[in-house]
């Protein structure tokens, strides 16, 4: 993507994106004059990511997140981007973004740190990316900036989502989780739905800001004439509320479980010491039977990701013992007895049904395995089905390659990690049916959209979705804010009620618009008892999945060649 002032002759481009008087460079060769125009071109990046940054938790001014690409589309529509490095610049800029939002990952252990940063600096390159695949449609394809942005964002956030496990938190869209009417066409394409909206808004604001030939001048006047970037945004925003008003009004609940969610507020690094176990248990069924005798009609109570703090152990008759065990198979085999009986007992002593985070051992004739699983108990005491986490974090519950080079988990603070689950499960209450996800899985929408799809052809869709997490890891900082984002658009995305027990938390009750009925206390201790109303209505969502996200990741890789060819004929010398 290199100066084309030397290539063949291309049409000007009357849209008014670049400038109408010279071919458009996009890669920021001309008008190379040293530091200042470095530093320019990094301002405008570092508006926009500061921008970006000041709509997201802690500070929450959400507004902002309508204004916070301007910046980076006005980079976008410049006939060139000046600097000698203006991609490094962009780049760094992203970094800064990633870092502070982002900031809470160093809080676990000194060692997180690392992954802090690095899972920054890699995140930084969609910035860079954005900018040049916009340049590309805007000045190599004459396409309009307010549907050059929105749809390489969208095929970017597509992207980040699926690469390298994927990493879907701190999104535009998550700003906007508050605006009801808004967020209701998620249930149509997702949470990049909502991200399309606010790119083509901001980039038909971008386009009102005058421009001259040089670079970032604004030579023209204001005028009457300019403002008409206005008419696109009012009809794109405007059809996005008209069908989410359409949507809310819609109401198709009926009544469903009256579920308590208990919130024992434990601090993460307590639970690695033996000797807090039993507090931790007292701590939680303590708060359990509170609940249960303020609403003796419960029909679930749901305690946080591995808060039952005795792991639960399954061993067939074939199984190999684990290599630490010196006692007798007999022994052993009444220790795994002991651990169900133990877990049996707690609906029977709460008289209620159980949902339990806890750890899984599973061992079988060739090998050991752990889960990070949420176990279903019957009031009767019955154990149900078990979901084991499929998604598991990198560098959080599992290392790369590890399970070749178990010493690569001597440089982590893991001790070792987790095996992945092999298929979502239901758990029938009654006449509702369940389905639990763990942790960071709620924070990626193709997941839990595609676990809800499987169960569906399963005969076994769920009417409520849960999630069992703890964030004690992070000490109360902006990531709560963060997870309970997503976990809003979750439940707009699927239209259904999506509960969450935490630890630390947020626990919440929200119902199928991402409405936030009830939201537990920050690193405190509470209980909320949600009477969860299901929902009738049906989302496109989750018979497209990410097929509109797709179309738009499509265009980023034809902009992509388009851009690489293109800087080939460049710099080819003339024949």
């Amino acid at each position: 993507m290199s100066s084309v002032k030397n290539s063949p002759k291309r049409p000007r481009i009357p849209n008014g994106d670049a400038s109408p008087t010279q071919p458009a460079a996009v890669d920021g060769r001309a008008g190379r004059s040293g530091g200042p125009r470095v530093s320019r071109t990094l301002l405008y990046g570092l508006a926009g990511s500061g921008l970006l940054w000041a709509a997201q938790p802690p500070l929450n001014a959400w507004p902002l997140a309508w204004l916070a690409p301007i910046p980076w589309l006005i980079l976008v529509r410049h006939r060139s981007l000046t600097g000698r490095r203006p991609y490094v610049a962009l780049w760094l800029a992203g970094c800064c973004f990633w870092l502070a939002a982002l900031h809470w990952l160093r809080l676990p252990h000194p060692a997180t740190s690392l992954g802090w940063v690095a899972l920054s600096l890699y995140l930084g390159i969609y910035l860079p990316l954005f900018v040049g695949l916009s340049r590309v449609a805007v000045h190599r394809w004459r396409c309009p900036v307010a549907l050059a942005a929105p749809v390489v964002w969208v095929g970017l956030e597509l992207a980040q989502a699926r690469l390298l496990s994927g990493f879907s938190m701190a999104g535009l869209a998550h700003t906007q989780h508050r605006w009801l009417e808004l967020i209701q066409i998620s249930d149509l394409a997702g949470a990049y739905a909502v991200s399309f909206v606010l790119m083509c808004s901001a980039a038909c604001l971008a386009r009102i800001v005058p421009l001259d030939d040089a670079v970032g001048g604004l030579a023209r006047r204001w005028s009457a004439a300019a403002l008409w970037p206005l008419l696109p945004l009012a009809v794109v925003l405007g059809s996005a509320l008209a069908y989410g008003h359409l949507r809310l009004r819609d109401d198709r609940t009926r009544p469903g479980p009256k579920v308590a969610l208990i919130q024992g507020s434990i601090d993460t690094e307590m639970k690695h010491d033996p000797t807090e176990h039993q507090r931790i248990h007292d701590q939680y069924f303590e708060l359990s039977r509170r609940a249960g005798r303020q609403h003796p009609d419960l029909d679930l109570i749901v305690w946080p990701e591995t808060m039952f703090r005795d792991p639960f152990i399954v061993a067939g008759p074939d199984a190999r013992l684990p290599a630490e065990w010196t006692g007798s198979r007999e022994s052993f085999d009444r220790l795994v007895a002991q651990r169900q009986a133990l877990i049996e007992s707690q609906a029977l002593l709460l008289g209620a049904p159980l949902l339990l985070g806890l750890d899984t051992l599973h061992f079988d004739s060739d090998a050991a395995r752990r889960y990070n699983s949420a176990l279903f108990i019957d009031r009767g005491g019955r154990l149900g089905p078990r979901y084991d986490k499929m998604h598991r974090v990198m560098f959080g519950e599992f290392v790369p390659l590890a399970n070749h080079f178990p010493w690569l988990y001597k440089l982590t603070p893991l001790g070792g990690g987790l095996d992945a689950g092999g298929q979502p499960e239901a758990f029938d209450l009654g006449s509702t049916r369940l389905a639990a996800n763990i942790c960071f899985e709620s924070t990626v929408p193709h997941f839990i959209r595609s676990q809800v799809a499987m169960l569906a052809r399963r005969g076994q869709e769920p009417d409520v979705l849960v999630n069992l997490t703890n964030d004690g890891w992070f000490w109360g900082s902006s990531e709560l804010d963060q997870h309970l984002a997503c976990a809003v658009f979750r439940a707009v995305e699927c239209r259904k009620p999506f509960l969450i027990a935490a630890n630390t938390g947020f626990s919440a009750w929200i119902d199928a618009d991402g409405r936030i009925l009830r939201r537990g206390p920050r690193r405190d201790t509470g209980i909320i008892v949600a009477d969860v109303r299901l929902d009738g209505r049906s989302s496109r969502y989750l018979h497209w999945g990410d097929w509109p996200a797709a179309a738009c990741l499509a265009a980023c890789l034809g902009l992509l060649v388009s851009g690489l060819v293109d800087r080939r004929r460049t710099a080819l010398p003339a024949s």
